[in-house]
C-alpha cells in the first residue's frame, strides 16, 4: 500500500490533476493540509468534485500524528493533500523521509506552486535568489532573517520573494502593508539601510486565481495598497533585465 502526496494547485478544487484525482477517488483515507497557504474554497467544494470525504489535517495532525498516518498507509492507500506543490514547506519534506525510513511507498504528485506561480510577474525564475520568510511581529523574539536574506540577495543581484506568515486556524493573515512595516522593523536595528520609499517593489496576492492582484512600484506606494483575500507575497526585485522591466511596468496600472 502506499501513502500519497498530492499538490492540488494554488486556487480551488479543479487545480488538482488528472493524475491526482484518480488516487484520491480510489484512496481509502483523504487528508487536506490548510497550514502552510490556503485555497480560495472550502474543503465542501473539493469534497463535491472528488466525490470523498475529505479530513482536515492541522499542523499537529502532520507534525505529532504523522506517524500514525504512515503507520496506515502499510496496509492501505492513503492520500494527504498539499496546497501548491507538495515539497513547498519542509513540513512535508519531514513526512516524506520519515515513510520512507518506515519502509512505507511513497509516491508524489507535483502540482504548480508560489515559487512557479511568480513568473506571471516577468521576473525570471533562474534570478531570484534565497526564498524569506516574513513571520509577525513578537517584542520578545524579534527575527532579523528576512532583512539578512535580502541583503545577501541584493548583493548578488538576486531576486528575493517574500513569503508572508498565516494562521488559517485563526483567520490570520500577514498583508503586504504588514510585511512591509516589518521590513522597516528590521531595518531600524541594521547599520546599513537597504530599502527606502523610492525602492521599487511588486506585490502579489492569490496567484494562480482569476482574480490574482500584481502590482509593481515604490515600497511606499505598494505599502497603501489593499490587495484583498490572502495568500499574499512581496518581491523586490534585484538587476533586472530590460524585458523584465518591460513586463513590469505593464503592472504599474494595478496601482
Amino acid at each position: 500500500m502506499t501513502l500519497y502526496l498530492i499538490g492540488i494547485g494554488l486556487c480551488d478544487e479543479k487545480d488538482i490533476s488528472v493524475k491526482g484525482l484518480e488516487i484520491v477517488k480510489n484512496a481509502r483515507a483523504v487528508y487536506v493540509e490548510q497550514y502552510t497557504n490556503v485555497l480560495q474554497v472550502g474543503v465542501d467544494r473539493l469534497e463535491t468534485l472528488y466525490g470523498r470525504k475529505v479530513e482536515i489535517a492541522a499542523r499537529e495532525d502532520i507534525e505529532k500524528r504523522g506517524g500514525e498516518i504512515i503507520a496506515s498507509a502499510r496496509d492501505t492507500d492513503v492520500a494527504i493533500l498539499i496546497v501548491g506543490d507538495v515539497f513547498s514547506a519542509t513540513t512535508h519534506s519531514d513526512l516524506y523521509l520519515r515513510a520512507r525510513q518506515a519502509g512505507v511507498a511513497v509516491h508524489v504528485v507535483h502540482n504548480a506552486s508560489v515559487m512557479t506561480a511568480i513568473g506571471a510577474t516577468g521576473l525570471s525564475l533562474y534570478k531570484f535568489g534565497k526564498t524569506a520568510s516574513v513571520p509577525f511581529y513578537s517584542s520578545e523574539h524579534p527575527v532579523d532573517t528576512p532583512y539578512t536574506i535580502l541583503s545577501e540577495n541584493l548583493l548578488l543581484g538576486m531576486h528575493t520573494l517574500m513569503l508572508l506568515d498565516l494562521d488559517p486556524k485563526t483567520r490570520r493573515f500577514m498583508t503586504i502593508s504588514e510585511a512591509i512595516v516589518e521590513l522597516r522593523r528590521m531595518e531600524e536595528r541594521k547599520e546599513n539601510h537597504i530599502i527606502r520609499d523610492n525602492t521599487l517593489v511588486v506585490g502579489c496576492a492569490r496567484l494562480g486565481c482569476p482574480d490574482s492582484r500584481i502590482a509593481f512600484g515604490t515600497l511606499s506606494e505598494i505599502e497603501k495598497i489593499d490587495f484583498g483575500k490572502p495568500p499574499s507575497c512581496l518581491i523586490i526585485p534585484g538587476q533586472m533585465h530590460f524585458m523584465e522591466e518591460d513586463v513590469l511596468r505593464t503592472f504599474n496600472r494595478e496601482l
